[in-house]
């Protein structure tokens, strides 16, 4: 049996096994994956024009960039096959399970482990395993979020979601509804209504702020210096860094600063969008409560005859199309939903030392909550990847993903190293966290609209991160092991724990770290 099972084998699964693997050269691992390769949202998400949004080489992990990528801006098929070289290079794939759905996992404290329960996707057959320590990778843009619109099973053509995209779906001369307009809809709208004969209508709810494409084909002198100068690659990655923090401080946590912002992408949409329609595309809201979006085309495409947007709202849905809450029915042949997905909701039956599972804590909370994004109380030995609140608007996701694996992994290696058998979050050092968090949150832009951010789409703000990743860096540089309830095998711990301490009063870069941690509190707080 594993000491350690991974749930998921996306960015976050893939990357905590490279961690174990370069940082401890720790072996006695599985991933569980129900899907048939590695991925994650780089392999579901396949519609056509599907990409980052933020640079490339700041969504590579840190430790493996690659000098060959052909645009800022990594392609689904790119950056899929990134992480499948990775997982190869590895060799994680003689660690991984394919197919393989966990359906549940219940601590037993007496035995101190996991019992799993996984499912075979194909045949229905179930195993059962245990592990000490469950590390769940399962992603925020996992699942699919369909609206609640009266009559949908009712529609005899075509239909699906865009994170699910029906490649055997011909669009060619059909008449096609497209249910939502953010960030992937963008993506794929300007692509299918290139040919003239798809007719587009688009089912808008609330406009988005769009900026200037920043997507560029590297020229072959920049692949070069990437490859052969000593440096580039980090350099370079290192400034875009640096932008996304200075975004950050400018636009998320600067209300002055942001109103410029606001001029600057209300300019572009006037600029480049259809006059009649400006009216209903220049948002009322902040720049930054939802996610913003560098353009891909999509305004340019609303010149197109064959795109038309349609604000009125959906009333229901009938077998052959839509009725707007102005009583037009308009007549379809498929629909595509754009919708998200379900960020608010913790999907696996994980339960506890309570017999609670982490959707039930969740749910005593008003939402989504944990202690650094990471450790929920009540769950020993259970490690979040991608946890509440450490979602961003203004950064990679792979950076923020990083940081948390190498605090996870301080936290897992007295485990694995036989010094500690449990360990589990305090009630008080969650709450004084959340706490910390909300009240920055409060006063944030994230509060000022209905978004994903949020649960339900207008309550507590459960996924974003109310800071710039430097200061979430500096929270998760170390455990403060006084925040955990720590069930120690030997006392060579407690020994280990005093020499950390001792070394620490006397080390000089403690003190430096000390104001340089003030002075990342006072910048982030702008």
């Amino acid at each position: 049996m594993p000491q350690i099972v991974i749930i998921g084998a996306g960015i976050g699964g893939v990357s905590f096994a490279i961690a174990l693997r370069r940082q401890l050269g720790f072996e006695d691992f599985i991933i569980y994956e129900k899907a048939s390769d590695v991925g994650g949202t780089w392999r579901d998400n396949i519609y056509p024009g599907a990409s980052s949004d933020v640079g490339i080489h700041f969504y590579s992990l840190s430790t493996d960039l690659n000098p060959d990528w052909p645009s800022t801006h990594g392609s689904q098929a790119d950056t899929q096959e990134y992480w499948r070289k990775l997982t190869a290079k590895y060799d994680l794939y003689s660690r991984t399970v394919f197919n393989r759905l966990v359906v549940s996992a219940e601590w037993n404290a007496k035995e101190q482990l996991y019992h799993i329960t996984t499912e075979d996707v194909a045949s229905g057959e179930r195993f059962s395993t245990t592990a000490k320590i469950l590390i769940s990778a399962i992603g925020i843009l996992e699942l699919p979020k369909f609206p609640n619109i009266a009559g949908v099973s009712s529609f005899k053509g075509d239909m699906f979601h865009s994170a699910r995209w029906d490649t055997g779906v011909d669009l060619r001369g059909k008449k096609v509804a497209v249910i939502g307009n953010g960030a992937s809809a963008t993506q794929f709208v300007p692509v299918i209504s290139q040919d003239p004969s798809v007719q587009i209508t688009e089912f808008c709810r609330t406009p988005n702020w769009f900026f200037a494409p920043i997507r560029a084909d590297f020229s072959p002198l920049w692949k070069w210096a990437f490859r052969n100068i000593p440096g580039a690659m980090r350099f370079y990655r290192f400034c875009l860094y640096l932008r996304s923090e200075m975004l950050y401080v400018f636009v998320f946590a600067h209300k002055y600063i942001r109103t410029k912002y606001t001029v600057t992408a209300k300019d572009y949409i006037v600029r480049t969008a259809p006059k009649e329609q400006l009216e209903d595309l220049v948002p009322t809201y902040s720049l930054g409560c939802k996610r913003m979006i560098f353009d891909t085309n999509f305004l340019g495409a609303l010149h197109r005859p064959n795109l038309k947007l349609n604000w009125d709202g959906i009333q229901s849905i009938c077998e052959d199309g839509i009725i707007t809450k102005k009583g037009e029915k308009l007549t379809f042949d498929v629909l595509i939903f754009a919708t998200g997905f379900t960020a608010d909701r913790y999907p696996l039956t994980v339960v506890g030392d309570k017999g609670k599972t982490v959707q039930d804590y969740y749910d005593s909370q008003g939402g989504p909550k944990a202690y650094l994004g990471t450790t929920v109380p009540g769950f020993q030995n259970l490690f979040l990847i991608a946890g509440p609140n450490t979602t961003t608007g203004h950064t990679s996701v792979i950076l923020t993903e990083e940081l948390q694996i190498n605090y996870i992994i301080q936290l897992v290696k007295p485990i694995v190293d036989g010094l500690v058998a449990t360990l589990d979050v305090t009630p008080r050092a969650t709450d004084a966290y959340n706490d910390v968090i909300h009240a920055r949150l409060s006063k944030s832009v994230f509060v000022e609209c209905i978004s994903w951010y949020r649960s339900g789409g207008e309550g507590k703000v459960s996924s974003i991160f109310p800071g710039s990743m430097l200061l979430y860096g500096w929270w998760v540089r170390r455990p403060r092991w006084e925040d955990y309830t720590v069930k120690a095998t030997t006392d060579q711990w407690e020994r280990q724990l005093r020499h950390e301490k001792w070394m620490a009063f006397f080390n000089p870069m403690h003190y430096l770290t000390l104001l340089v941690g003030l002075f990342v509190w006072w910048l982030s707080g702008f």
